[in-house]
């Protein structure tokens, strides 16, 4: 005979302690916490249980404004804006276009992360970085696969992952990071130029990963850290577009026809019944 489980501990949590008149995040009073640590140093908190250092912070917070936005033109965007011309309300508007955030569009981050973690493993083992690198990337092209993080379909070179990179190599020279995955980010950008003979740039999905590797962030964190990031651009579209106005507003004009490639017109074939009854 199997017992009931403790109700107490259906659910349990290491991340808010909540009581009649007391929250308490990772042991701090909320009331202490608010006007006394910014928001990227509250998410660190919550997902690695305690406080960030100042330049931990200011990274962490340089990743989530780089990624805020990239225009209508970016199908969650899209998808919010058509969203909120369809009379919804703004939940689900936002909803709508973070369900599209999926392995194509908006997980090329923690895919890039994943393969830096792949080339660090290949150096673990006494090889040289950049060696690692075009041993990793050899493989990929290989078999036909995508490498997430570099070149960029509208940017010939990415404006913010520059920036991004500026900012690691600052935080190295403090010591406040490593620097060994802004090596391996370099060393991957250099053996795909090798191999393609051509230089394919970082781009911001490449320079968060490198950030957030260098902040010892898992992959699947990276993605919903980008997620927390372009929700922010995703209600800003909604909001623009609820103050627009406009009714069920498609992905182009009604002026822009869609390309048919379907059959031509076809006759139905027409059929008699037992009963004598011509039908189609």
């Amino acid at each position: 005979m199997t017992s009931s489980p403790d109700p107490g501990q259906w659910w349990r949590t290491a991340i808010i302690d909540i009581a009649p008149g007391a929250i308490r995040v990772r042991g701090y009073a909320i009331e202490d916490l608010i006007g006394a640590i910014s928001f990227p140093e509250m998410i660190w908190l919550m997902l690695r249980g305690d406080l960030p250092s100042a330049d931990q912070a200011a990274l962490l917070g340089a990743v989530l404004v780089a990624a805020v936005d990239h225009g209508p033109q970016a199908p969650s965007i899209a998808i919010a804006r058509m969203a909120m011309t369809c009379g919804v309300g703004v939940n689900n508007a936002m909803a709508s276009a973070v369900n599209a955030l999926g392995d194509v569009h908006g997980g090329a981050g923690q895919q890039c992360m994943e393969l830096y973690a792949a080339v660090d493993g290949r150096a673990g083992h006494g090889i040289a970085c950049d060696a690692a690198a075009g041993a990793e990337i050899g493989v990929r092209l290989l078999r036909r696969e995508h490498v997430p993080g570099f070149g960029h379909r509208f940017h010939p070179v990415d404006p913010r992952a520059g920036r991004l990179l500026a900012l690691v190599d600052e935080a190295v020279a403090r010591g406040a990071v490593t620097g060994r995955f802004a090596a391996i980010g370099r060393a991957v950008e250099d053996a795909l130029a090798t191999a393609k003979g051509k230089r394919l740039p970082m781009n911001i999905d490449g320079a968060t990963a490198v950030v957030l590797s260098e902040l010892g962030f898992a992959p699947e964190e990276g993605r919903g850290l980008f997620i927390l990031s372009r929700s922010v651009g995703i209600l800003a579209h909604a909001m623009e577009q609820k103050a627009q106005g406009g009714r069920i507003k498609g992905p182009m004009p009604p002026a822009v026809p869609y390309a048919y490639d379907g059959a031509g017109p076809r006759t139905l074939p027409r059929t008699t019944t037992k009963a004598g009854v011509t039908t189609p």
